[in-house]
């Protein structure tokens, strides 16, 4: 694609930048939905890229915290979370690290659950549901924990654990509880901004990473009832979808 010489190329998840960088640091690119690119080298900063990278970042990881709040206001018997992540990646071991901050605040005991494989998800899901009073928190990042999407709800329907899933409706269409995270449509929608400026001239380099503005609550009626769970109106008036 490089050899082709294009203008400007619009770029999604981390390996994709990385490899494209590898090939070139003069092609523009601009990235969305990319977790920690500073971490990652692809920018020097948020501020001043200084690179031929920029774009806009998935999300901070504080969210993962904001996620174990939600799981508490929507199911507050809660006691003992699973928190399933890819511990080989930036999102895994920052959202690991950001819950275990608010953990202690919130009476919860987390238990990290790696994502290297089906089983090791199915085996590590089940001997924690053995215990009472559990959850399960998503933490990601989506090109690691996408492909067990379906393998995860299926676990926290039949072992009856209350789960909040990263900012994608497919997780709660697909019969999840609770999802929350930034739109990442969103950040193809400002991504064409950015394309705009660098086809007009202006460099990566100079142009900020920017953060989420716009985040989506979703929440699946049907699941909290077969969980016996009564989601509180505060919960509901703040979500941007229900679906029932």
């Amino acid at each position: 694609m490089i050899a082709l010489s294009p203008d400007v190329v619009l770029a999604t998840a981390g390996s994709i930048v990385g490899a494209f960088q590898q090939a070139s640091r003069t092609v523009p690119i601009v990235f969305v939905t990319t977790i920690d690119p500073v971490g990652g080298g692809w920018v020097e900063s948020l501020s001043r890229p200084g690179t031929n990278a920029t774009g806009f970042a998935a999300y901070e990881f504080s969210m993962s915290g904001k996620r174990l709040e939600l799981l508490k206001e929507i199911a507050p018997d809660v006691k003992r979370v699973a928190v399933i992540r890819d511990p080989t990646v930036p999102a895994g071991s920052g959202g690991l690290a950001a819950i275990q901050t608010v953990a202690p605040s919130l009476g919860v005991e987390l238990t990290p659950v790696g994502v290297r494989d089906a089983g090791e998800i199915e085996r590590a899901i089940t001997a924690f549901a053995r215990g009472s009073n559990g959850g399960l928190i998503l933490v990601g990042p989506t090109s690691s924990v996408a492909r067990y999407r379906d393998l995860i709800i299926a676990l926290a329907a039949r072992h009856r654990l209350p789960a909040i899933y990263p900012g994608n409706r497919m997780y709660v269409t697909g019969g999840g509880l609770i999802s929350y995270g930034p739109d990442a449509i969103d950040q193809y929608h400002r991504a064409a901004a950015y394309v705009d400026r660098i086809l007009k001239g202006e460099k990566p380099a100079d142009l900020p990473v920017q953060q989420p503005t716009k985040f989506e609550l979703i929440v699946n009626l049907k699941t909290a009832k077969a969980l016996g769970l009564d989601v509180p109106a505060t919960v509901l008036a703040r979500a941007d979808e229900v679906i029932e």
